[in-house]
C-alpha cells in the first residue's frame, strides 16, 4: 500500500555507473518540477549533460537525506544499486572500494602524490591525477610501473576509455597523469613524448541573458546570499575565487578587487562597480566577517563550496528558471555580456585570467548580438 501523499505515477530509482573515470550513482527520475527541485538539494549532486542526468559520486552518498528529501512525494527505488555490478575490465575489478594497490604500484602512488604536493600542484589537480594514475596501475598490477610499455598505455586506454565510452578530457587527464608520472617519477620503457593526447572537444560555454541574471540575483531576499552571486558575476570570479577572498581584497577607494593565486596560481585585479561595493558594505555592516569575506556558520570559518551551490539552487527555484545552471555559468554570462557591450577580448582575457587568449576566444562564438543582424536570405523570397 502507497503512503499518503506519495503517488504511483512518479519514480526515483538510484544506478550505479561510472562517470568521468568515477564510481557514481545516477537519478533516474521523473522530470517534474517537485522531484527536480529536490534533486538539487541533494549535497555534492551534479548534472551530466553527456547522460543527461544527476548523479553523486559514490563515496559522497548519504541515503539519509534521500530518504528525507523524498519521502513524502515518491518511493526511493534502491534495488539495483544492491545488485550492480561494478565496471570490470579485462580480470580487474576497478572499483575503488574493492581494490587497493599492492607493493611498489602503492609506493609509486605515494611517491607521485607527494611529488605532487611538494610541487605546490593545485588540490584538485592532485586528486584528479592520483585517481588517474591508481587506475593505471591497478591496470598494471602484477607488472611493474618501472616495466610499462607503449602499448601497455594504449591497451589501457582502449579498455579503460573507448569500450566504456569515457570522454575526451577524461583520456586527456589519464595521459597527463602517466607523462608526468614516467617523465619525474619512475624511468621505464614507455617513451613519454610518443604519448599522444586526444583531440580536444570544443563546447560552447552555457550563457543566461541578463534578464535571466537579474532574476537569480533578485530572488535571493538574504543579504549575504545575494552578495555572493552577485559578486561571482560583476566580477566574473570562478567559485573558489570568490570563497577565498577576504576583506581586505576589497579596494574600495581605487574600485579594484584583488584576486590571490587564482587558477594557475596567478593574482588579478578586476573592477570593481559602486553599486557592488555598496552591496558589500551593507552586507559587512551586518555580518562583520573576520578572516574570510564571506564566512560560514562560524566566524573564522571558510564558506563551503556545497552550501554555495544550494544558495544558486534556491534562487533559480525562486526565479523559476529551469536550466541546469550552475555558478560557472554567472562567469560564462559575464564575459559574453562584456564581449557583447563591445569590451575588447584582451581586456577580457585579463579580467578573467585566461593564460591563453585562445581560450578567451570561445566567447566569440555564443555571442548573439552580431548574429541577430544578420538577415537570411529566405527573408527575401
Amino acid at each position: 500500500m502507497n503512503k499518503p501523499g506519495i503517488t504511483t505515477d512518479i519514480f526515483f530509482r538510484l544506478e550505479k555507473g561510472e562517470h568521468k573515470g568515477k564510481d557514481v550513482v545516477f537519478f533516474n527520475a521523473s522530470k517534474t518540477d517537485q522531484i527536480q527541485s529536490r534533486i538539487r538539494q541533494i549535497p555534492h549532486v551534479t548534472w551530466s549533460a553527456s547522460k543527461s542526468k544527476w548523479y553523486v559520486n559514490s563515496e559522497h552518498l548519504d541515503l539519509s537525506i534521500i530518504f528525507n528529501l523524498f519521502k513524502d512525494i515518491v518511493r526511493v527505488d534502491i534495488d539495483t544499486i544492491k545488485t550492480t555490478k561494478p565496471v570490470v575490465i579485462g580480470k580487474k575489478n576497478l572499483s575503488k572500494a574493492a581494490q587497493v594497490l599492492t607493493g611498489k604500484s602503492k609506493a609509486y602512488l605515494t611517491k607521485y602524490t607527494d611529488w605532487l604536493h611538494h610541487n605546490r600542484y593545485s588540490t584538485s589537480t592532485i586528486k584528479t591525477y592520483s585517481d588517474s594514475l591508481h587506475d593505471f596501475l591497478l591496470y598494471l598490477e602484477p607488472k611493474d610501473a618501472s616495466q610499462a610499455t607503449d602499448d601497455d598505455l594504449i591497451d589501457y586506454i582502449n579498455k579503460r576509455v573507448f569500450e566504456h565510452e569515457l570522454s575526451a578530457s577524461l583520456q586527456n587527464q589519464v595521459v597527463s597523469a602517466v607523462k608526468l608520472f614516467y617523465r619525474d617519477i619512475v624511468k621505464a620503457p614507455l617513451d613519454v613524448e610518443q604519448i599522444r593526447r586526444p583531440r580536444r572537444e570544443h563546447r560552447l560555454p552555457n550563457v543566461l541573458s541578463k534578464e535571466e541574471i537579474k532574476k537569480i540575483l533578485n530572488a535571493q531576499r538574504n543579504v549575504k546570499h545575494r552578495t555572493m552571486l552577485s559578486l561571482i558575476y560583476a566580477c566574473g570570479l570562478r567559485r573558489s575565487e570568490l570563497l577565498r577572498l577576504k576583506p581586505g581584497d576589497v579596494d574600495s577607494t581605487r574600485g579594484l578587487l584583488k584576486i590571490y593565486q587564482g587558477k594557475g596560481k596567478k593574482d588579478r585585479v578586476v573592477p570593481i562597480s559602486g553599486k557592488i561595493i555598496d552591496m558589500l558594505r551593507d552586507y559587512y555592516k551586518l555580518y562583520k566577517p573576520k578572516t574570510w569575506l564571506f564566512e560560514g556558520q562560524y566566524a573564522g570559518e571558510q564558506y563551503s563550496e556545497n552550501s554555495l551551490r544550494n544558495i544558486l539552487i534556491q534562487a533559480l527555484e525562486k526565479a523559476k528558471i529551469n536550466k541546469h545552471v550552475t555558478l560557472h555559468w554567472l562567469r560564462h554570462s559575464y564575459a559574453t555580456h562584456l564581449l557583447e557591450s563591445g569590451t575588447d577580448l584582451r581586456y577580457i582575457q585579463e579580467l578573467l585570467g585566461h593564460k591563453s587568449s585562445k581560450t578567451t576566444e570561445i566567447y566569440t562564438h555564443v555571442t548573439t548580438q552580431s548574429l541577430q543582424n544578420i538577415r537570411s536570405p529566405f527573408d527575401d523570397l
